[in-house]
């Protein structure tokens, strides 16, 4: 079994930044294909973000490619996400999700998933 623990959310105003951070038990973190869904209220868990098990290679959602990076560090068994220039389309319940295997962008295909946290930005 693998546990995910988001933190960081919160509220900010529109072009502001967040940190979030998941911390990940269980399992050998190094193993582990990582990624970062949102959802908002109404609509579907969509893609954000992924990293391989080896940190290497990364995959980021169309709306928030060049904002967005997505970070692992095997020291403290976490993956990160900065967003930067925040904008109010941003805000959603944002979960970690881990997988083994090969990195993909479709919720179904992750196994292990935390509770979210909760980013509004406001304008």
């Amino acid at each position: 079994q693998v546990q995910l623990v988001e933190s960081g959310g919160g509220l900010v105003q529109a072009g502001g930044s967040l940190r979030l951070s998941c911390l990940v038990s269980g399992r050998t973190f190094s193993s582990l294909d990582l990624g970062w869904f949102r959802q908002a209220p109404g609509k579907e868990r969509e893609f954000v973000a992924a990293i391989q098990w080896s940190g290497s290679s990364t995959i980021y959602a169309d709306s928030v490619k060049g904002r967005f990076t997505i970070s692992r560090d095997s020291a403290k068994n976490t993956v990160s996400l900065q967003m930067n220039s925040l904008r109010p389309e941003d805000t959603a319940v944002y979960y970690c999700a881990g997988r083994n295997g090969y990195m993909v962008i479709t919720p179904r295909d992750y196994t292990w998933w935390g509770q979210g946290t909760q980013v509004t930005v406001y304008s």
